[in-house]
């Protein structure tokens, strides 16, 4: 299921949401520019490893010193054209109503503590992993979380493959994003297995779960579930 958009119109222009997804191509198309040599070099200096930030925080001393800040660096770093798509849709259709509701600052401010909150997550459960955690990914199941807490009717226009051909429908929040967590946790549980082998999948479900929970207890922290004030009449 691929959400294209929401039948949710906001009163404001999402700036930081527009600056948040220009960021991310931008950094893209820089990690475009590198060689493979480079690229690695680059994730190795800007990604979450959660073995380096665990040395980091014992006061390791080959440790770097600016080891925290990949909590922040690591969300604008993707490693392929389908994951920064995919993630920057999500944050096209969910972004801008959450902006809406806390106003700029305060969703700057929830979107990179929902981030740093989710590589914090992945850390805990491996904090030993050596595999560097890249992606918006985190930040923005946060965002998904503060969507289905406050909007949980909004209908999300869904692009479903039937075989040989695709169609639309219009699916509630509760149900599209709730099915996505659900997906998320029971991945996440099942990485904790030594019999399930999740490794080779690249995908950070922790992080995905614990930016999803993080989002659901933040955004009302940030007036997510305050009325919004009404616009004075002329």
């Amino acid at each position: 299921m691929v959400p294209l958009r929401d039948d949710n119109p906001v009163s404001i222009t999402p700036g930081v949401t527009y600056g948040l997804i220009g960021l991310n191509i931008a950094v893209f198309v820089f990690q475009l520019s590198l060689s493979r040599e480079g690229l690695d070099r680059f994730f190795d200096t800007w990604a979450l490893v959660p073995a380096q930030l665990t040395e980091s925080f014992q006061g390791a001393m080959q440790a770097p010193a600016y080891e925290w800040f990949t909590l922040i660096s690591s969300q604008f770093l993707h490693g392929g054209f389908f994951h920064i798509g995919g993630n920057l849709l999500y944050l096209w259709v969910f972004g801008n109503n959450i902006e809406d509701r806390l106003g700029h600052l305060r969703f700057l401010i929830f979107y990179l503590g929902c981030g740093v909150l989710a590589g914090l997550t992945q850390w805990v459960f491996d904090p030993s992993s050596t595999v560097p955690t890249i992606g918006a990914s985190g930040a923005i199941a946060g965002v998904m979380g503060a969507y289905i807490l406050r909007f949980p009717r909004a209908r999300i226009v869904t692009l479903i493959p039937l075989i040989i051909f695709f169609t639309t429908v219009r699916i509630p929040a509760i149900f599209f994003l709730g099915f996505w967590f659900v997906q998320q946790a029971l991945f996440s549980l099942a990485s904790l297995s030594s019999d399930v082998n999740l490794g080779s999948s690249g995908v950070a479900y922790w992080a995905h779960s614990g930016g999803f929970v993080f989002g659901l207890i933040l955004g009302p922290l940030l007036g997510l579930m305050a009325p919004k004030p009404r616009s004075p009449r002329r």
